[in-house]
């Protein structure tokens, strides 16, 4: 039996003999560009039904078959953790998208800040890029790219019960620990600023708010894309499933 070296996201429900029809572009990546063939096997996931060995059994230039056979893994969801973040250059934004993804972000939600250089986005874009980083890191879940929203609305609207990790770059050199006796499994959201920093007047705010915990990354100021990574690490070994 060959070894299935490819993963592919799907959005047909997977089970035993599940047909799943692909698309030109699934069918352009999958035959024309991987050179993948009747009989070869790959590895599908949708986002709820785990992960699933198919082989190919329709080949085409415009569009393809696959037949599912058995279940390799079982659906895992990521915990219950939004990042916010404010958009920046097109080739970091990209990188703080892949890697929430990679990382155990359950929903990713670009946001405008005072001093958020871009006032846009390609939401299509950066979900296809949450798509791609969950097809080579082994997720069987994709995290929702939200629309870019003013950080003030998001804020106004916070939902009940979910606490909030504000990285602070004014803290530079302050404590990175979540403090309090901070149960695992509660809803949470980490917040990263611009390239230019937070206001005075959003800090003022955030640090006023009592479902948010301002937290420093380390000892220097971190460049927004770094500062992501760094913050889903200190909490998944706190609070994800990491620990």
């Amino acid at each position: 039996m060959k070894t299935a070296k490819i993963r592919l996201y799907v959005e047909q429900p997977l089970g035993q003999g599940q047909t799943v029809p692909l698309d030109r572009d699934q069918a352009h990546y999958l035959f024309g560009v991987m050179r993948q063939g009747a009989g070869d096997p790959v590895l599908l996931f949708n986002g709820t039904d785990g992960e699933w060995r198919a082989t190919v059994a329709e080949a085409g230039k415009r569009g393809g078959l696959l037949r599912a056979e058995e279940q390799t893994r079982e659906q895992r969801d990521p915990p219950d953790l939004w990042l916010l973040f404010a958009p920046i250059k097109k080739a970091r934004t990209d990188f703080i998208v892949e890697k929430a993804a990679e990382m155990g972000a359950a929903r990713i939600l670009p946001v405008q800040t005072d001093f958020t250089n871009s006032e846009r986005i390609r939401q299509d874009r950066l979900q296809a890029h949450a798509i791609e980083a969950a097809e080579q890191c082994g997720g069987t879940f994709v995290p929702e790219v939200c629309a870019l929203q003013k950080l003030d609305r998001l804020i106004a609207g916070w939902p009940a019960g979910r606490q909030l990790m504000f990285c602070d770059e004014a803290l530079a050199g302050g404590s990175s620990a979540l403090t309090g006796g901070l149960a695992k499994g509660a809803p949470w959201a980490i917040l990263i600023g611009p390239e230019g920093g937070f206001s005075e007047a959003e800090r003022t705010r955030l640090h006023a708010l009592p479902f948010a915990h301002a937290i420093a990354l380390g000892p220097r100021i971190l460049r927004a894309d770094t500062a992501a990574v760094a913050a889903m690490t200190l909490w998944q070994q706190a609070l994800g499933d990491w620990a």
